[in-house]
């Protein structure tokens, strides 16, 4: 699976690691939702190709809030170039963190949740931004969602049974 936001945030440029900004929702709710056994840290993002996990962005050459991304940055190469790196890279899962990226990759009318359409093999996911911007739209049930079909995924698509809270 990749987790693929729009841009880099400032401080995750600055740091060089993927929901850097400490009021990121992104590591709590991979663990929240069970898709990592712990809670990591920013710097820790390259231990999540353990899980079978990756990020990306769809802009590489640009960092900030993406209003204030030059208007290339999420252009016609930047979504080739994505594309590109899907393709080699053939997760079974593609999720875009946040429904700006997804509309970027997908067009205009996509919304939260798995999409119909795919890139060859790789499902489609769009979540809602776990970013502190983004926190009046944050809504954790869609990557819980995403968390019951990746573990559907690995049980060979049968869904694991519920267990009591």
């Amino acid at each position: 699976m990749v987790f693929c936001g729009t841009a880099a945030g400032t401080l995750s440029a600055k740091l060089g690691q993927y929901y850097a900004n400490p009021q990121n929702r992104f590591w709590r709710t991979l663990h929240a939702t069970r898709l990592t056994p712990r809670l990591f840290a920013p710097h820790e993002y390259r231990e999540l190709l353990k899980l079978g996990i990756g990020a990306t962005d769809i802009a590489k050459h640009a960092s900030g809030m993406d209003h204030k991304l030059p208007k290339d940055a999420l252009g016609r190469a930047a979504l080739d170039e994505l594309q590109t790196r899907i393709l080699a890279a053939r997760p079974r899962i593609l999720a875009f963190t946040s429904l700006a990226g997804g509309r970027k990759f997908l067009g205009p009318k996509v919304l939260h949740g798995k999409q119909a359409q795919t890139l060859r093999e790789t499902t489609i996911w769009v979540l809602p931004s776990p970013s502190p911007a983004a926190q009046n739209a944050w809504n954790e049930s869609v990557w819980h969602a995403l968390a019951k079909d990746v573990a559907a995924h690995r049980n060979g698509g049968v869904e694991p049974p519920q267990t009591a809270s």
